[in-house]
């Protein structure tokens, strides 16, 4: 857990750092900073969509979550839980606005993608906590500027990416057999659109709710063996 204990530390003192240096920087420069960070996330997200093997498995798997999320209604969820924290801990009327915005998309921005399922899977698995002190580092540096444009939801995430890395970690003996390579690939594919989402909403190009197709993350899991079956018995 040491490799989670140190990300979320890091994303809780770039945060800290961005909420103090909210105060020096100028409020019409927010915007740009959120589209600056939304122009790197697109790049992030693009270069990994790529990961993919089968547009088929792709497809698939933003349907069935899409439907999932919806059913669930994550967004509407996660939104509730971020309110009960900003009502609770949040005073700065000016500030309050901003807080579910930040809560959900840094918690996303952090916990999708390649890095944290095989650095949290070589953790768990191998003690190896070299990809999640790297993630620590990028998430660190990122957290610095959202939180310093989106204040202090930015903040509260650092307890989503404590709760989501340490469940990969302690499950891993159970999930690795299930996570070969062609799943985790598939699986990247599937988040790097999510980061893409992300970017336009950044941008404002969109108002996606990205919480509710998170499921679709997961859908490889069981759509790669199946294919792999389906083709086998032609």
């Amino acid at each position: 857990m040491l490799g989670v204990i140190v990300n979320t530390l890091a994303v809780a003192v770039g945060s800290i750092v961005g909420l103090l240096a909210k105060k020096a920087i100028p409020n019409n420069w927010s915007d740009f900073i959120i589209s600056g960070m939304g122009l790197c996330t697109l790049y992030i997200g693009i270069s990994g969509a790529f990961e993919g093997q089968n547009t088929l498995i792709t497809v698939i798997s933003m349907a069935v979550g899409a439907v999932i999320g919806i059913a669930i209604d994550i967004d509407r969820r996660v939104n509730n839980f971020a309110e009960k924290i900003e009502k609770r801990f949040v005073k700065d009327e000016g500030s309050a606005g901003s807080f579910a915005e930040g809560f959900v998309t840094t918690s996303m921005l952090f916990c999708v993608g390649a890095m944290t399922v095989v650095g949290s899977l070589q953790a768990g698995l191998l003690g190896d906590n070299t990809m999640l002190f790297t993630k620590a580092t990028m998430d660190g540096i990122g957290a610095i500027f959202f939180a310093a444009s989106l204040g202090f939801g930015v903040l509260a995430s650092s307890v989503f990416i404590f709760v989501f890395q340490g469940a990969i970690v302690l499950l891993a003996q159970i999930v690795e057999p299930f996570l070969s390579d062609a799943v985790i690939a598939e699986m990247t594919c599937t988040g790097s659109l999510l980061l893409i989402g992300i970017a336009f909403n950044l941008i404002g190009i969109t108002k996606m709710k990205i919480m509710n197709y998170m499921p679709a993350i997961f859908v490889p899991v069981a759509l790669v063996p199946l294919f792999d079956w389906v083709g086998g018995m032609f």
